[in-house]
């Protein structure tokens, strides 16, 4: 199914993507068109005909403030609206620089992943198409995120950089914008949901004039993923489930609402936290964990180990969960890019129809029983 998946996008782009398409499902109204966003909070698009307004609405948790862009066409020019854009963007984008690995998805899917030429820490990049790039000397690396290589990015000279913050006060990002380069804060990593999620390809759409293509990407995951969700609801048990493992004295595990507790329930399993509130993860001590889970049938990413010796060696107590003397522990860290970095990091926020069938082959063996999970394997 993976593969079917695969040659279907690539069947898709082959059609279209040659074209700069503006065409896309739209909701008018009385100012303008407003690009249909189904699930993503964090931004929002409208089109008037010569340009297009984006907004940023939530850039990092608590965020006072939203951000307005001006995008534009390359044969238009801005009027006296300086004092109410944080940006002015010419597309289509020709040269990026984005500093997160999930942006690396969907630039791949739009297939503009040559317009990249710059990102911090290269090595964290898993894709075998950008890891050619990078590797053929047409991906710049800029250092660490926290502090990326000013002077390097200023000679690239790239018409936008895609950054993302936990708060306002990025200094570079702040350095950059006064050289003259535009900065737009992305906040994928925000949502809440899957879908939400993996519906930012839309952003990245509207920067290339890619709407059309995106919106039939994001269409193609949406429909796999409520078809495995639909499918998994056939199952007649639902297996228990623990996550998370111990860090220092705390164990960190997904709360009731976050994105991973999502994914839970629609696999149809009974994960032991479900009741939880919160979008983020919980902080628990060993004993609570293992009075709740102690005999829970599957145990998913234990933090970073990726064999039983390792998680052993960690702490006995491990060796005590009915999933460790099972062999039922399951991680995403066994699946790496040729330089080590996880792909699920990189592609698992852009592809949640690949995670969640993943989940069910897991959970549900039988539902699902020609597919050979992407991210997910079995501790060593």
């Amino acid at each position: 199914m993976l593969h079917k998946s695969i040659a279907f996008l690539l069947a898709l782009f082959s059609f279209i993507s040659c074209k700069e398409e503006r065409k896309q499902p739209k909701t008018v109204n009385s100012h303008g068109t407003a690009l249909t966003i189904k699930y993503a909070k964090g931004f929002t698009v409208m089109d008037y005909g010569d340009h297009k307004i984006l907004e940023i609405t939530k850039p990092w948790q608590d965020a006072e403030e939203s951000f307005k862009y001006l995008l534009l066409f390359k044969s238009f020019e801005p009027k006296n609206w300086s004092n109410s854009f944080d940006g002015f963007i010419k597309t289509p984008i020709k040269n990026i620089v984005v500093t997160s690995t999930t942006h690396i998805p969907a630039l791949e899917l739009l297939g503009v992943e040559n317009t990249l030429v710059g990102f911090p820490e290269t090595n964290y990049i898993s894709s075998q198409k950008t890891r050619r790039l990078i590797e053929e000397g047409n991906v710049v690396e800029l250092g660490k995120n926290e502090g990326i290589n000013t002077e390097v990015l200023l000679n690239l000279n790239p018409d936008l950089v895609v950054g993302f913050g936990i708060n306002g006060t990025n200094k570079t990002f702040e350095n950059i914008k006064k050289s003259g380069i535009p900065v737009i804060y992305n906040g994928d990593w925000m949502e809440t949901s899957p879908l939400a999620k993996a519906e930012w390809i839309k952003f990245f759409g509207v920067l290339f004039n890619k709407e059309t293509v995106a919106d039939s990407i994001f269409n193609q995951i949406e429909i796999n993923y409520l078809e495995a969700k639909k499918l998994a609801q056939k199952a007649k048990k639902q297996p228990t489930v623990l996550s998370g493992a111990m860090h220092k004295d705390i164990w960190y595990l997904p709360n009731g609402n976050s994105t991973e507790a999502e994914f839970l329930k629609d696999a149809n399993v009974h994960y032991l936290w479900n009741d939880t509130d919160g979008s983020g993860s919980l902080a628990l001590s060993f004993e609570s964990v293992f009075d709740t889970a102690q005999n829970a049938d599957i145990w998913l990413n234990p933090s970073n180990f990726a064999t039983y010796d390792a998680l052993e060696k960690a702490n006995p107590h491990y060796t005590k969960f009915k999933a460790f003397t099972n062999k039922n522990i399951f991680t995403i860290n066994n699946t790496k890019g040729d330089t080590g970095g996880v792909l699920y990091y990189e592609s698992g926020m852009a592809r949640p129809d690949w995670v969640l069938k993943d989940l069910i082959k897991i959970c549900h063996p039988d539902i699902l029983p020609d597919y050979e999970p992407y991210f997910f394997k079995p501790l060593k």
